[in-house]
């Protein structure tokens, strides 16, 4: 007996200084955990230890304790990447074997933990949200055997999208430190494909169900424009695929990457070329061509971009999109006619959506051959006066004046245009008539057959044929949606003629120009439609206040006046008080 109670002294010893409870281990004792597993493999059992520092669901472990796992865990992993077995390798009798699946599922825990620290709204330092996204992008840079771990980086950008409070976080985080790497725009636009094709959004029209569910319906919509949003925040911040040039040079974050292999076969088919010559290139196996990284970013993009626009989208969302369409994405398309159906759609839809599709349509028919009949029969539906006040109404007007540059455009249309600009310029406010004026101005200089709106004299026969009009009837029909029947060849531009008593000096003053004679084209020139498709009443305000007059109207009286007019204004009348006459 006397042998054995030292020993349960010494074994109670031992457990006592083993600490069993979170809150008394000390950042010493996980340091030292962590250089036990790095130092020696007889010490893999704290491997699990260290992870379960990490798992947000098992406890909240202090911000050092987070830190100290990450580095250790890390360090440990970095130099056996290379040789682990894939996630779906099944252990065999070998205990070599047994131990790297082991490692493999081990890896997975810390990739998964690191993914969940990165979005959990508890862990309240950001520098430490970044190690772990800093991390977890080392574990993507060579987590597959050396190669890029596109499978890790898609499960990241997965858990992002349908973060609600950090999605803003760590897409900035991406933007400033790896958006630059082509190869991780390269997945990512593959991730968000892939994410748009298994998102479960309801496609309806988003009329709600009349049953005792309505109110689960609309937190499914809810969730659901959120997720649309995170998508739209992050493929809009994904920079545009680098167009080829004498200097292209796409930087990599994983040399190895996914690009190699065609820029292999590309080698193998050009060997034999090559060969005849007697030159071969070493390096042609080894740099990609910039060729095939740029047609394969641009597909990805393509792709992208397609997979987003069949979303429907939130009418903010919808708006920002197709303002930024003909700038951001056209021009990076693998193939832009795709885009028809999206412009084409949204412009029949009518009023502002119509005006914001406009740009990327128009870009479509003048750069890359689109035939789209309605254009103009719907630019006509869009002259409404409420045009002159909204918010696009600049670019709008610069791509009207755009679209009737054409002197291949029939008179009736061209004249339809004049008679229709110059019956809104009696109701749209100065600055209105200020682009009013510069569009017709233009519309008469480039279509000399439509002058005689300016004159248009009756004719006898047309008189005798006609008995039913009667003279200084405008047969202009502004209802007739039909360009061919709006008889604007039969009337003039007679609304032009009151702009000439307009009450605001500038419209008054810029309406003169239309008495040269527009037909002669060498002496006249067209008017810059940009430079009056943006005013308002405060611009024409501050461009009156900067005019220098040289003459300025004074009126002076000797004694201040009594009354509105004097007896001398109306000779031969005489006017009384109202208390004389009673």
């Amino acid at each position: 007996m006397a042998s054995t109670e030292p020993s349960s002294k010494k074994r109670k010893t031992k457990q006592s200084t083993k600490p069993n409870k979170r809150h008394d281990l000390s950042l010493s004792y996980v340091r030292n955990l962590g250089q036990q597993l790095l130092s020696n493999r007889s010490h893999i059992n704290n491997l699990p230890v260290l992870l379960n520092f990490l798992n947000p669901s098992s406890s909240s472990s202090p911000p050092e304790f987070i830190l100290e796992s990450i580095l250790s865990v890390q360090s440990f992993y970095t130099p056996l990447l290379n040789d682990l077995p894939p996630s779906s390798a099944k252990p065999t009798e070998d205990p070599e074997s047994v131990y790297r699946v082991w490692l493999r599922a081990k890896f997975d825990d810390f990739v998964h933990f690191l993914i969940r620290l990165s979005v959990s709204p508890t862990l309240s330092e950001e520098a430490l949200r970044e190690v772990a996204v800093e991390t977890l992008m080392e574990c993507v840079k060579v987590g597959n055997a050396g190669k890029f771990h596109s499978s890790i980086y898609h499960k990241f950008i997965h858990t992002m999208v349908y973060s609600i409070e950090e999605a803003d976080t760590l897409l900035d985080l991406l933007v400033s430190k790896y958006f630059k790497y082509t190869d991780i725009c390269y997945f990512t636009y593959i991730s968000i494909e892939k994410l748009i094709r298994t998102l479960d959004v309801n496609k309806s029209s988003g009329a709600k169900s009349e049953n005792a569910d309505s109110e689960k319906e609309s937190l499914t919509k809810a969730s659901g424009e959120v997720l649309i949003r995170n998508i739209h925040h992050v493929i809009f911040k994904i920079p545009p695929p680098q167009q080829l040039g004498e200097k292209t040079e796409f930087e990599m974050w994983n040399a190895s990457g996914v690009f190699n292999k065609d820029s292999k076969i590309e080698a193998k088919k050009n060997k034999g070329t090559e060969g005849k010559h007697g030159k071969n290139k070493k390096s042609s196996n080894d740099v990609p061509s910039s060729t095939i990284i740029s047609k394969k970013m641009k597909l990805k993009f393509s792709k992208a971009w397609m997979s987003f626009l069949t979303l429907p989208l939130p009418i903010d969302v919808y708006k920002e999109v197709l303002v930024t369409l003909h700038q951001a994405v056209i021009p990076y398309l693998s193939n832009p006619i795709l885009l028809c159906d999206f412009l084409t759609k949204s412009y029949d839809i009518g009023g502002v959506i119509s005006v914001m599709a406009l740009s990327g349509l128009f870009i479509l028919m003048t750069e890359h051959g689109l035939e789209y009949p309605n254009l103009y029969v719907k630019l006509y539906a869009l002259l409404q006066p409420s045009i002159f006040i909204a918010k696009h109404r600049a670019k709008f007007f610069q791509l009207l004046d755009s679209c009737l540059k054409s002197p291949l455009l029939p008179a009736y249309l061209a004249a339809s245009f004049a008679k229709k600009l110059s019956r809104l310029a009696l109701t749209v406010p100065p600055s209105g008539d200020l682009v009013i004026i510069a569009l017709i101005h233009n519309l008469l200089r480039r279509h000399p057959s439509i002058n005689c709106l300016v004159h248009q004299e009756e004719k006898d026969q047309t008189a005798k044929d006609d008995t039913s009009v009667k003279p200084g009837i405008d047969l202009f029909n502004s209802e007739e949606t039909d360009l061919v029947k709006t008889n604007a060849m039969r009337s003039s531009l007679w609304e032009i003629d009151t702009l000439c008593h307009h009450y605001c000096p500038p419209v008054s003053r810029f309406v003169l120009s239309l008495e040269n004679d527009l037909t002669v084209r060498s002496k006249t020139t067209e008017v810059a439609v940009k430079d009056f498709s943006s005013g308002s009443y405060a611009t024409i305000f501050r461009d009156e206040m900067k005019r220098r007059v040289k003459q300025v109207p004074l009126a002076f009286f000797k004694v201040i006046p009594t009354s509105l007019f004097s007896e001398s204004d109306f000779g031969g009348w005489t006017f009384q008080p109202e208390e004389e006459k009673q």
